[in-house]
């Protein structure tokens, strides 16, 4: 009875080992799916039903190329450009980036006189000295034509004895110098009343400082444009790569002003706001 039972149960144990042996590569298959992290398998339908419950099978996933969204790259635009350091002396023979900096920095010095002679809270003598005035000989700075003096705090005088002949052309010119002067005349001396600090008059100061930085704005565009003119005429006495760089620098060096008229124009409205 034993025997038997011991041959019957090495029977079943030779037919479950078969029955592995059968289903063994589909078992590790299954296994090993399960066992893949999840972002490397996607799961697939199967068509059928199977206790009204949809299939599933585990299958690994296609490689898929992630690209930049928009917003991504707008925050790269934030992010600092690599700068361009040339030599001036390899390049002088195409264009003399030493004479270009002299331009630009003329640019910058001109604003800080004019902030310095016109853009005050007290108007001084100094302030109209070069204001220009139209004359039938052609422009010309007021203290070329008129002599200016200090009556007291509140009174500034132009006498134009010498060119009376100017003397409506310089009331005109200080007037429209956007120094918010109202001048009067008596013959040929122009009285001009120093206007109160005023809040509004501190406003108009800023207002005349962004239009004075506006202009040497423009002067820069000038000076820029005109270096990239020189440039084009020169492509041929040097490879695009090298003409690429120089007008980046070009435009590294003007970018650079532009900070720094800006940072004029911040610290003179500072000033002048208190």
């Amino acid at each position: 009875m034993a025997l038997r039972c011991s041959q019957g149960l090495s029977s079943v144990m030779a037919l479950g080992l078969k029955c592995f042996r059968l289903v063994h590569p589909a078992f590790c298959s299954s296994l090993a799916a399960f066992t893949r992290p999840v972002s490397e398998i996607t799961l697939k339908a199967v068509n059928g039903r199977q206790n009204n419950h949809g299939q599933y099978m585990a299958s690994p996933a296609v490689p898929t190329r992630l690209f930049a969204t928009k917003k991504a790259k707008a925050k790269g635009k934030g992010q600092p450009q690599t700068r361009v350091n040339l030599n001036t002396a390899l390049v002088e023979d195409i264009i003399s980036l030493e004479e270009v900096e002299e331009e630009m920095k003329s640019v910058m010095e001109a604003l800080k006189d004019n902030f310095n002679k016109t853009v005050n809270i007290r108007t001084s003598p100094g302030s109209l000295d070069h204001i220009t005035v139209v004359t039938a000989d052609g422009k010309l700075a007021l203290n070329q034509i008129g002599q200016i003096s200090m009556k007291s705090p509140q009174l500034i005088l132009v006498n134009m004895a010498s060119f009376p002949e100017c003397t409506a052309a310089a009331i005109k010119a200080i007037r429209e110098s956007g120094m918010n002067l109202n001048p009067e005349v008596e013959g040929t001396l122009i009285r001009v009343p120093i206007p109160k600090v005023t809040r509004e008059h501190r406003e108009m100061l800023v207002k005349l400082a962004k239009q004075n930085t506006n202009k040497a704005k423009d002067s820069l565009r000038k000076v820029r444009t005109s270096a990239m003119n020189k440039l084009k005429k020169s492509k041929d006495k040097a490879s695009e790569d090298t003409i690429r760089l120089i007008e980046k620098q070009i435009s590294q060096m003007a970018d650079d002003t532009v900070a720094e008229l800006d940072r004029h124009l911040a610290v003179k409205t500072k000033e002048l706001l208190g």
